[in-house]
């Protein structure tokens, strides 16, 4: 451990930067173990089902992205606003998983568990690399790998963008790096266009200039040394400057901001399109709900239970409902006074790193926090994973001083570190366990936390998946008391009364659903719901207007498409029914959609295309006799 405890660059004993490097094949096996335990430790989630929340419209459910690769997909992946985010890299990470697995789990799990293991690998080289310390590097990267609050973004194959996006985050890190002991054009360029490829993957790394600001203070101390006597002032603060030289090019403090100008200005399209994607699916809460006041105090209580999930990670949740009225005063006013304390206290201490990990730590969470409110959440695990990474650095390489500066033995550190990798490691292995089926996941979510409504739901919808109705109302009722606005738990109440023969009741709910809900989806499908009983009931003109409402909000759903025409052909407006079956069968080609053109083909008079598209159906089908029984009883026939 005598490398791990060797004073850091921003203590006072001052050694050249090769003196901490240990062999490289010492850092290539540290580096493999790294890969190897995390994988082991994931290994569970190959086993794993769809998550029923978001893995559905990402994979499952999602026609473009079930297609696999093709140009269509490819375009739609760089021109859909879906789920609330441009972020197209992400999309064709999945069509590549559709190519490769289809529509088995195991095969985005287990990519996952890969790429999550490649992150904490890449962030031990990084650091390794950047500071010349093995040991402080390898426990940092270890800790990103083993640490519970990661397995959100691991287990939950829908957050592949969280992973890839960190990713090309560390990369471009890597490279920025690189470029600062040797700037040239093709070398910025390298890190413009990984910065590109993170925030094609998850906006949320529009923080990586910031991020390079801090790692321009350290570790590569690219400050001039009359910026580094000014930031800290003292003779250690010119020694240290100048043993910099040769590793790292030095300028100014004017001169770093303007070279990071392109990559502020990178940031500009992705937040103007990721505010637009948020906005048209109607995922940002109104100030008019939640009041600033309202969402700064959430803001500081949220930072400070993160700070208390990194030191004590339990009663880790999917879901931690955003309820501001829970917040008292007290609350409030400790989570500030906590914050304020360790923010002066890092600044007196004069230790870059820990400078360097608490701003890293509070500034990457920035996009995150809540000041724009998106989605239902107060905060959430998967946010953790890059802003986590700045707590990491800061108490590795701060244990290490205090330890040095304390003449603590090595062996304790050698039996401590161990031990507190091992026990992260089975608290991680008994939090990948809950995430085994929706049932457990949603049971657990709903025990660690209170008035957890989506957590009701979610436990809802597992037993509706086991065709436990009866009990999955009962869940759907508690999310319904809670938050009487929920569309979820209403659109599933409303689908309990559709069953139960109840129309009135359930047209009454889903059109509910369309008044509480500015969810674009979650519209759309209750507008098909309704469209579908109005065609029970016979009513074919309003469940034509039902159709069209729908398309209105997702012109590309099938189903929408394929009602409106059988409410056309039922009113005898064959084009229309035929134009609407013929966008189905553009959208999804099948031996239903074919089947449903035919019969618009063929009472329009229009004998030969009709006989063309049943033959496109028979090429199609698997069992044609069940599909055209299945369209005969769509039509009334």
């Amino acid at each position: 451990m005598q490398t791990f405890l060797a004073p850091s660059a921003s203590g006072s004993t001052h050694r050249s930067f090769d003196r901490f490097r240990s062999s490289p094949p010492q850092a290539a096996l540290l580096g493999l173990v790294l890969f190897l335990i995390s994988l082991a430790l994931y290994n569970p989630v190959g086993r794993h089902p769809f998550l029923n929340y978001d893995d559905a419209r990402y994979i499952s459910d999602n026609s473009h992205v079930k297609s696999g690769l093709s140009w269509g997909s490819v375009k739609w992946a760089f021109t859909s606003f879906d789920e609330s985010n441009w972020h197209p890299v992400t999309w064709l990470s999945h069509m590549l998983d559709c190519n490769l697995f289809g529509l088995n789990p195991a095969g985005p799990h287990y990519i996952n568990a890969g790429l999550h293991a490649f992150d904490a690998w890449l962030l031990f080289w990084l650091l390794y690399s950047a500071t010349g310390f093995l040991w402080r590097s390898f426990m940092a990267g270890a800790l990103f790998a083993l640490h519970p609050i990661n397995v959100e973004s691991v287990a939950w194959i829908a957050e592949r963008k969280n992973i890839l996006s960190l990713l090309f985050f560390l990369a471009a890190l890597a490279a920025y790096t690189w470029y600062s002991r040797k700037p040239g054009i093709k070398r910025y360029a390298a890190v413009a266009l990984l910065f590109a490829l993170g925030l094609m993957s998850k906006p949320q790394v529009i923080t990586f200039p910031f991020v390079l600001m801090l790692w321009d203070y350290w570790p590569l101390q690219r400050f001039a040394i009359a910026d580094w006597a000014a930031l800290e002032p003292s003779p250690e603060a010119l020694t240290r400057a100048r043993s910099s030289r040769g590793r790292t090019s030095q300028t100014d403090f004017r001169n770093l901001l303007l070279e990071k100008i392109p990559f502020f200005l990178m940031c500009v399209p992705s937040a103007i399109l990721t505010m637009k994607a948020q906005a048209a699916a109607g995922a940002v809460t109104p100030f008019s709900r939640f009041s600033m006041s309202v969402r700064l105090a959430n803001a500081v209580v949220a930072y400070a239970t993160y700070l208390g999930k990194a030191v004590w990670p339990a009663n880790l949740s999917l879901m931690y409902p955003f309820r501001p009225a829970s917040l008292s005063a007290l609350q409030i006013s400790l989570s500030v006074v906590a914050l304020l304390s360790i923010t002066f206290a890092v600044a007196a201490s004069k230790r870059r790193y820990l400078l360097v990990g608490w701003l890293w730590f509070l500034g990457t969470m920035v996009p995150m926090i809540g000041i724009v409110q998106v989605g239902v959440q107060s905060m959430a695990d998967r946010y953790a994973y890059l802003p986590f990474i700045g707590l990491f650095i800061a108490a590795c390489w701060g244990l290490a001083d205090l330890a040095a500066n304390h003449r603590v033995p090595g062996k304790y550190l050698a039996v401590g570190c161990p031990a507190l990798l091992a026990l992260l490691a089975l608290t991680s292995h008994r939090q990948i366990g809950y995430w085994s089926s929706n049932f457990t996941l949603w049971s657990h979510a709903a025990a660690v936390t209170s008035d957890n409504y989506i957590a009701e739901d979610g436990i809802g919808n597992s037993l509706l998946e086991r065709g436990e109705l009866e009990a999955a109302v009962q869940h759907y009722r508690k999310a319904a008391a809670i938050r009487p606005d929920d569309p979820l738990s209403n659109s599933n109440l409303a689908f309990y009364k559709q069953q139960k023969g109840d129309l009135a009741g359930a047209l009454a709910g889903y059109k509910m659903v369309t008044q509480i809900t500015n969810d674009e989806r979650s519209r759309a499908n209750a507008f098909i719901d309704m469209g579908l009983i109005h065609h029970q009931l016979g009513d074919f003109a309003a469940a034509r207007q039902d159709f069209e409402a729908a398309l209105k909000l997702r012109p590309h759903n099938v189903p929408a498409w394929v009602g409106l025409g059988a409410a056309a052909q039922r009113l005898s407006d064959y084009d229309t029914a035929i134009d609407a079956f013929s966008h189905a069968v553009e959208l999804q080609p099948s031996d239903i959609t074919y089947l449903f053109l035919a019969g618009a083909f063929k009472q329009s008079g229009r004998i030969e295309d009709a006989a063309s598209a049943t033959k496109s159906a028979q090429s199609l089908s698997q069992n044609i006799a069940d599909a055209q029984q299945f369209v005969s009883i769509a039509l009334g026939h």
